[in-house]
């Protein structure tokens, strides 16, 4: 069983990244500009949102944080948005998600530029992607592709399961490990809640990609021998022995289920620090103008 380190694999792709700036600044260009937007203080976005802000320091990238509190109206936050849209200087944004209730999180992930949109989220990325045109994919299943290509892992003619079908992960994830590419050229399944045999799907899969946010779903008697097993579950789950008072908990069952896999990745990180990785090389194309103009 092999880990896979995704936190190693993020520092020598944001290293990259920054000689790739370095170089950009040293012809007379400008610094790629990420901005974000932050609406409320969800621990989960504060967290990822801090991590954001550092990834851009060892990027040797510009980067903004506009925060709002929660009772924001979406007219402003739309009106915000625009702004950034018309900024010359900001290459890409994000709005964190998740958004309060009373905010539509579709009108707002519209309304953003698709050129500007590095989480890659808007319908014109989600739709190129689909069809194999250049484009920002999204930042997880992005990663994970990333992390599959550096490890050698095969993927061809393999069997994947994807659990969840999130627009987020799900979708995306399913989408790429299909398409005629290294990595990619899979025949993949995507469970979800009312998939009717998920532990059959499971036990025949070469590759999971467990991204229901069920801590602890995916158990040993699910998976083969010599599986490739990637977690993209980050629960926080209450530890009186932490300092923060809470732990982040995957959706496998890592202990049991390692011993049978030819790779698996860690929660902590496996995947999510390649998803804060993948937005920076996002930010890095959209300051290149490497996908539009």
């Amino acid at each position: 069983m092999q880990l896979i380190d995704g936190k190693a694999v993020a520092e020598q792709v944001k290293q990259e990244i920054a000689a790739q700036v370095a170089a950009m600044v040293e012809r007379g260009e400008k610094r790629p500009h990420l901005a974000a937007i932050l609406v409320g203080h969800d621990g989960g976005s504060e967290t990822y949102v801090a991590a954001k802000v550092k990834a851009c320091e060892v990027c040797g990238f510009k980067s903004t944080l506009i925060r709002f509190e929660s009772d924001i109206t979406e007219e402003t936050l739309l009106n915000k948005v625009t702004e950034l849209n018309n900024d010359p200087d900001v290459d890409g944004f994000i709005v964190q998600l998740p958004l309060p209730n009373h905010i539509n999180e579709q009108h707002v992930i519209e309304a953003i530029d698709y050129r500007k949109d590095v989480d890659g989220f808007h319908p014109i990325n989600v739709g190129r992607m689909s069809i194999g045109l250049p484009c920002f994919i999204s930042a997880t299943p992005n990663g994970i592709m990333e992390l599959l290509k550096r490890y050698n892992i095969e993927t061809r003619g393999k069997k994947a399961v994807v659990l969840g079908r999130s627009n987020i992960v799900g979708k995306p994830m399913a989408s790429l490990l299909m398409q005629k590419s290294n990595p990619g050229d899979c025949t993949v399944t995507v469970c979800h809640s009312h998939t009717a045999n998920i532990k059959e799907e499971c036990l025949q899969a070469d590759i999971i990609v467990a991204a229901l946010g069920q801590p602890g779903f995916v158990k040993a008697d699910m998976v083969k021998e010599g599986a490739v097993i990637i977690d993209v579950g980050t629960t926080r789950v209450p530890d009186a022995t932490k300092k923060s008072g809470f732990r982040l908990c995957g959706d496998v069952q890592f202990d049991e289920v390692a011993p049978k896999c030819s790779f698996i990745t860690p929660v902590p990180g496996g995947v999510g620090p390649m998803t804060i990785c993948s937005l920076m090389k996002n930010t890095l194309l959209a300051g290149q103008k490497c996908i539009y103009d």
